[in-house]
């Protein structure tokens, strides 16, 4: 009879996980191959580019244009490199726990993984220089127009906390990735139901892009931009 008692609830719960888990990967799966169609008859002004590692998408904007000088905040001299050479500029954001305390899956602890899921901990923005950019599978170039990069520059610089005087707030650490990178205080919470790409993909649709309904995942992204040809 007691181990009845005990073994009810851990049954109960052991099926409503597995249920959870399922009817999260089916709605991730579902809306993310639900497509919001880009804005049409608009002038290629602006190049960016999406990125991925395999689960991570990053924003690509170029330095500085004529609209916008994003070293005068993500400033080279925060990276080990401080190379002032860069033309591009990557930017993800996503928790703090996993971007500063888990450099391989290896490092991945629970309670780091808890917090990111349920909204427990704090997010943060990794910006990185490139002097070039290879277009690729993980590597698509976007042609914008000014206007359509002026609602990127909103989007983006919303989702940095800035300090008393206004500026964004370099993380100060020596988790960074390699010599070209950095990490920024963010708004937001970071969750199962909002996360890395998530954001990103919110990105693409502020500035009038292909990108998913919804998702958690890079992979729904990336799907919409398999047409794109590299060059």
């Amino acid at each position: 009879m007691f181990i009845k008692k005990i073994l009810k609830p851990v049954l109960y719960f052991t099926v409503s996980l597995v249920a959870f888990i399922l009817l999260y990967l089916g709605s991730a799966y579902i809306l993310s191959r639900i497509k919001v169609d880009e804005e049409k008859n608009i002038k290629d002004e602006v190049a960016i580019y999406i990125q991925t590692n395999g689960v991570h998408t990053d924003i690509v904007v170029p330095i500085k244009n004529s609209q916008f000088d994003w070293s005068k905040e993500v400033k080279f001299t925060n990276t080990v490199s401080k190379d002032t050479l860069a033309r591009y500029l990557a930017m993800g954001w996503g928790d703090k726990g996993f971007y500063l305390d888990t450099p391989t899956w290896a490092d991945l602890k629970v309670s780091t993984a808890l917090n990111a899921a349920f909204a427990l901990g704090t997010t943060a923005i990794h910006a990185t220089f490139y002097r070039t950019m290879i277009e690729d599978d993980e590597c698509k170039k976007i042609m914008i127009s000014a206007e359509q990069y002026h609602r990127l520059i909103k989007y983006i610089t919303d989702s940095f906390k800035r300090d008393k005087e206004g500026h964004f707030i370099n993380i100060k650490t020596n988790a960074n990735y390699d010599n070209a990178d950095a990490f920024y205080e963010a708004n937001g919470s970071y969750s199962l139901f909002y996360t890395c790409n998530t954001w990103a993909n919110n990105a693409l649709k502020k500035c009038g892009q292909k990108a998913c309904l919804w998702t958690p995942f890079d992979t729904g992204i990336f799907l919409k931009y398999q047409d794109v040809k590299h060059k």
